[in-house]
């Protein structure tokens, strides 16, 4: 097996927060980092490169587009960041052509590439076309950090370790996304029948998910961290061959009827990529607003195709 290696392209603070999350859970040996603007992507690594006492050994350097062609893994983090009052789908013209000018650099590229930036579902869709990759090798973080900020808050709520709390958010990284209520739990335990469990506090909770970025970008004018972590998280399983169940984006092409778009559902993610989509069980008003996302997402690739 080849020796790990990383390309991150786009050295902002996402990007950064990327690479660092990538060296301090060992995800790879040797990250490779691009930036349009010049002498960042160099400095980055500079400034990385003197921490490594500090994470698993690990090389990081800056270099082109054409040099990671030969990495396993292209994290894409161009793009623009949204600013307080916009939505995701508000960046869509902007960051479309930043990657449809990166995908057309890498065709032919056998490795799997994973989109960070926004709005990630139909960047998805669009950088899959464009590429001509694979869907199973076009990858979004999608729901996964929505996921994430809804076992964190329903852990605060129940005091208990997130990770001991089974619940999904699906369909568009965005203001459409739906929370899979029903089949939330603990320890095998329905979280509806947790003692002390209110379902009127449901919709409260998915509005408080829905809107975190918007909060995060209202006060210091990014989101970054989080993100980071969780890219780490995919990528350290993925090249590992972990065949973790991820909530990814990815070109759907039949599962739960789905087609013609890109979103999140619960997924195989393994050294070949979103292998396998999975169809959760939902009740029929998540059902509906699982539909409701394609169409919004449906919706916003043919404004722009």
């Amino acid at each position: 097996m080849r020796t790990p290696s990383i390309g991150i392209i786009g050295t902002g603070w996402v990007g950064a927060s990327v690479a660092i999350s990538v060296l301090q859970a060992g995800a790879a040996q040797e990250v490779i980092l691009f930036d349009a603007r010049d002498g960042l992507a160099e400095g980055e690594a500079m400034d990385l490169a003197h921490g490594a006492a500090f994470y698993p050994s690990a090389q990081v350097r800056a270099g082109s587009l054409a040099e990671m062609l030969d990495t396993q893994a292209i994290v894409i983090t161009a793009g623009k960041n949204g600013a307080p009052g916009q939505s995701r789908l508000d960046l869509l013209k902007e960051n479309l052509g930043i990657l449809r000018g990166i995908a057309v650099q890498l065709r032919g590229y056998q490795g799997i590439v994973v989109i960070v930036s926004n709005p990630i579902d139909v960047l998805v869709f669009d950088f899959t076309q464009a590429s001509g990759l694979p869907p199973e090798r076009v990858i979004g973080t999608g729901t996964m950090l929505d996921t994430a900020r809804l076992r964190q808050i329903l852990g605060q709520r129940l005091a208990l370790d997130p990770r001991s709390i089974h619940a999904q958010v699906v369909g568009e990284h965005g203001d459409s996304e739906a929370v899979l209520w029903s089949g939330a739990e603990v320890g095998g335990v329905p979280l509806r029948s947790w003692v002390g469990w209110q379902p009127s506090d449901e919709e409260h909770i998915a509005h408080h998910v829905r809107r975190a970025a918007y909060e995060i970008i209202q006060r210091k004018g990014s989101t970054n961290h989080a993100i980071g972590l969780v890219t780490a998280h995919l990528l350290h399983g993925m090249l590992r061959d972990e065949r973790r169940v991820l909530t990814v984006t990815r070109v759907q092409t039949g599962a739960l009827g789905l087609l013609g778009v890109a979103l999140s559902l619960p997924t195989i993610v393994s050294a070949e990529g979103a292998v396998q989509v999975l169809e959760p069980a939902m009740d029929a008003q998540e059902r509906a607003a699982l539909e409701t996302s394609a169409e919004v997402l449906r919706a916003a690739i043919a404004s722009v195709v």
